[in-house]
């Protein structure tokens, strides 16, 4: 393997990027969306499939997290969700992290709940 080889498999990212729009077929194949915002974010609104365990309880969290099945990491622009991504590949799951986050949810028109079901918004 070449320099230009090595380099890509050093810099490779433990995860696949998603565009938001391609995220139905990922969670009707099975897959769980899960939402690494903070509490007031989530409440604020979140998409309604999702499961929401901040990104600094991640860590004590994961085994609340189905093996076996491929996860997808969602924040408010995608930096968190992609910090998320890289741990949750590094144990072993197969991820899919939300180019753009929730912002770029929202904006492709994609449904954006807060409690109780109401319309929700991206703070």
């Amino acid at each position: 393997m070449g320099i230009a080889g090595s380099l890509r498999k050093i810099f490779r990212k433990p995860y696949a990027s998603v565009a938001p729009a391609a995220v139905g077929a990922l969670l009707d194949a099975g897959a769980v969306l899960v939402d690494v915002r903070e509490p007031d974010e989530w409440r604020a609104g979140h998409a309604p499939k999702a499961r929401h365990i901040p990104l600094g309880q991640l860590p004590g969290r994961a085994k609340e997290l189905p093996v076996g099945r491929p996860l997808v990491t969602v924040c408010r622009s995608g930096a968190r969700s992609a910090r998320a991504a890289t741990m949750l590949a590094a144990d072993g799951f197969e991820v899919h992290n939300v180019t753009g986050g929730m912002r770029a949810w929202a904006a492709a028109g994609l449904p954006v709940a807060a409690k109780g079901g109401r319309p929700g918004r991206i703070t």
